[in-house]
C-alpha cells in the first residue's frame, strides 16, 4: 500500500492534482472516489479527463449513473460513475463494469463499500473539505500490485503532499 495526503487549497488545484493522476492512469485502472457532497468529486475527475485526454465535458453522472468519455488521443476511455443512487452492489453489479475495466480508465465516485472488488488493483482517494475555506485535504492510497510498485510509488509521491 502506498499512500499521499495532499492539501488543496483551491478548485484549481483539485483540478490539477486530477490531471496529474490522469496523466498517471491507464487502461485498467480502477479509482474509487470517496468524500461528501461537495468535497470535489466530480472536479478532480474533470482533471483526471484532461490527463487522459478524453472527450468532455466531464460533468457528475449523478442522474445517469454512468458516462463514457472516448479518449481523443488513442488513450482508454473514462468511464465515469457515480454510486450515490444505487441500493448496493448488486445495482453496481448490474452496472457490468467488470466487463469495460481492463479496456479503460473506470471512476466510481461514491464507490467505497462497492466498487473494491472490481480490481485488486485501484487508488482509493478519499476528499476531505473544509467548508469555511474550502480547502481540500485528499488521501491518496494506491493498493495492489500496480500502486504498490517502486515506480508507482514514485509517481505518486511526484504528485506532492506528505506519506501517510
Amino acid at each position: 500500500m502506498t499512500a499521499r495526503q495532499i492539501v488543496l487549497p483551491g478548485v484549481e488545484d483539485t483540478q490539477a492534482l486530477g490531471r496529474a493522476l490522469g496523466a498517471l492512469l491507464r487502461a485498467g485502472d480502477l479509482v474509487v472516489l470517496t468524500g461528501g457532497l461537495g468535497a470535489g468529486k466530480t472536479t478532480l475527475t474533470q482533471g483526471l479527463g484532461d490527463g487522459l485526454g478524453v472527450r468532455g465535458p466531464v460533468t457528475s453522472p449523478t442522474f445517469v449513473i454512468a458516462r463514457v468519455h472516448p479518449s481523443l488521443v488513442g488513450g482508454p476511455v473514462l468511464v465515469h460513475v457515480d454510486a450515490y443512487r444505487l441500493g448496493g452492489a448488486l445495482e453496481l453489479d448490474a452496472l457490468d463494469l467488470d466487463a469495460s475495466v481492463e479496456d479503460g480508465v473506470t471512476v466510481v465516485e461514491w464507490g467505497q463499500g462497492l466498487a473494491e472488488d472490481l480490481s485488486e488493483n485501484r487508488l482509493e482517494v478519499v476528499l476531505d473539505v473544509d467548508p469555511a475555506t474550502e480547502v481540500r485535504t485528499v488521501t491518496v492510497t494506491g493498493l495492489g500490485g500496480r500502486w504498490t510498485s517502486d515506480d508507482a510509488a514514485a509517481a505518486l509521491a511526484a504528485l506532492g503532499g506528505e506519506p501517510c
